[in-house]
């Protein structure tokens, strides 16, 4: 009749619609073993991989890689790992030809390898890694922003890969990027990363390929699924269904979901009780302090109420403790979590929930978790009031230089340069001095992080605003001359009118 006929022409039409890139809409896309899944990867090909950190990392996946052995590879990742887990395992076995990175973290193959001369390195700040990705996975082929601009990321001729034993003239350097200016800011012009396959870890997936992903586990995943040719995700339950509102990923972005056997997740830095901050409170006259808690006490009062706000690690991740009970501040952490709640207690202890650091944390009532790529909108679109961090180096117009020494030490950028372009408050904490060299000067002599972004400097010695004119001395610490203080810095500065003691938290 004719009811079956037009029903028969929609199925058959339905059917036609919804094949597409070998992808059926009813087909389970459940793959029985990881190295079915990854068989396929031939050298010379580029990974996208998940994970910040250890956290979130697709370690089953990455050893069935390593199992298959394939050469050559080009791996875009936040990081790479540890020598023995995450992606340095394919580094040690020698299978990797290139990392796209921001970070080269605590992984010391990574950094001897690079400084060696035996491995291409092409360090990208995070926030501008995860953008590249996410627009490569939009069909975006490249955007404009401000990190960067004025670094060497800007200016290229940055060593990718350096000669043989780490001498002589590189062998590649990274080129220069266009520049454009709009409503008066400057802005460098960054392309889109996309690959032949990307690997992600995810909690859940269904036999659709829907995923759901748990805690700051999320973290670079969600954009690296949509970049990939062919995206392969490892998962932990295979279920047969996710309720629409919890799925992270649509299946239409995924080919393969793969369930890895239980493994233990390692955790870089396990971290215990306390607050969000870490460290403790003294007792006494600020003389009995160390220079440490006096530099955080200090940058505490830098806190209002109802803040957002970035804590670099180091000296700010203590000035938590300082805070005065009647202010309340949100803390964010780059890798996908707003409000970073305090330290957990044994018990609480879960290696999907890290901040930044690497360090384990717990939930606040008001916190919530994203991945990679909203976190540096939240930084990169103006929403954090302000950002504190250590420095290596800031010139006398607000140059800050904290990330590499050439030749020496690779630590990579992180989201450091995004935070300080993100046009949010900037406070440096930092020794006034480093074992007798000169931390404050005219010209920084390191490789940028960001020019002129720094507002304000806290050191143990004073307090030093960044001005149009220069820099100014606007706080002394008790017992501090004004002349200890031009002795210690390697730059002229003016000295306020009313120069106050430093008061502290």
């Amino acid at each position: 009749n004719c009811f079956s006929v037009i029903n028969t022409m929609f199925r058959r039409c339905s059917r036609t619609f919804f094949l597409g890139k070998g992808r059926r809409l009813h087909t389970s896309k459940i793959v029985p073993t990881i190295d079915e899944a990854v068989a396929d990867i031939g050298s010379n090909s580029t990974l996208l991989v998940g994970g910040f950190g250890l956290c979130g990392t697709p370690q089953a996946l990455i050893q069935g890689v390593n199992r298959l052995g394939p050469t050559g590879l080009t791996i875009v990742s936040n990081n790479c790992g540890v020598d023995d887990w995450g992606l340095g395992v394919l580094l040690k076995a020698g299978q990797i030809k290139r990392m796209i990175s921001s970070y080269v973290g605590e992984n010391a193959t990574f950094a001897n390898m690079y400084l060696s001369g035996e491995l291409e390195v092409e360090l990208t700040p995070q926030g501008t890694l995860a953008e590249r990705i996410r627009a490569g996975g939009a069909g975006i082929p490249a955007f404009f922003t401000a990190t960067g601009y004025g670094t060497n990321i800007h200016e290229g001729g940055f060593p990718i890969k350096l000669g043989p034993g780490g001498k002589g003239d590189p062998a590649i350097v990274s080129e220069a990027r266009e520049e454009r200016n709009f409503n008066g800011r400057n802005y460098i012009m960054e392309k889109a990363i996309t690959g032949d396959f990307s690997l992600v870890k995810a909690w859940r997936g269904d036999k659709y390929g829907n995923l759901q992903y748990r805690k700051t586990a999320r973290n670079f995943n969600p954009p690296i699924a949509t970049a990939g040719k062919i995206t392969i995700a490892e998962v932990e339950e295979v279920v047969d269904h996710i309720d629409p509102d919890a799925v992270h990923t649509p299946s239409v972005f995924v080919n393969r979901v793969v369930r890895a056997d239980a493994y233990e997740k390692k955790i870089e830095r396990v971290k215990l009780g306390g607050t969000s901050g870490g460290g403790g409170r003294s007792d006494g006259h600020p003389s009995t302090w160390s220079t440490r808690e006096r530099i955080a006490r200090r940058a505490a009062l830098e806190f209002k109420d109802g803040m957002y706000v970035n804590l670099g690690i180091g000296i700010p991740t203590l000035t938590p403790n300082f805070l005065s009970p009647d202010v309340h501040i949100t803390l964010q952490s780059e890798n996908g979590l707003l409000g970073i709640g305090p330290y957990p207690q044994p018990w609480q202890v879960d290696a999907d929930l890290i901040n930044a650091g690497k360090e384990t944390v717990s939930y606040n009532a008001d916190s919530s978790t994203f991945g990679s790529d909203d976190s540096f909108a939240m930084i990169r679109g103006g929403h954090m009031d302000l950002t504190m961090l250590g420095a290596m180096q800031v010139s006398s117009t607000g140059d800050l230089a904290n990330w590499i020494i050439p030749g020496k030490m690779v630590k990579g950028m992180g989201g450091a340069m995004d935070l300080v372009a993100s046009g949010s408050r900037v406070v440096v904490t930092m020794d006034h001095t480093a074992k007798g060299a000169h931390k404050i000067m005219k010209n920084c002599s390191l490789p940028l992080t960001g020019k002129g972004v720094v507002n304000r400097i806290i050191t143990e010695m004073c307090v030093m605003d960044v001005t149009p004119e220069g820099l100014v001395l606007v706080e002394v610490a008790d017992g501090v001359t004004v002349d200890e203080v031009k002795a210690a810095t390697a730059c002229d500065f003016k000295v306020a009118e009313s120069v106050k003691p430093i008061q502290y938290a």
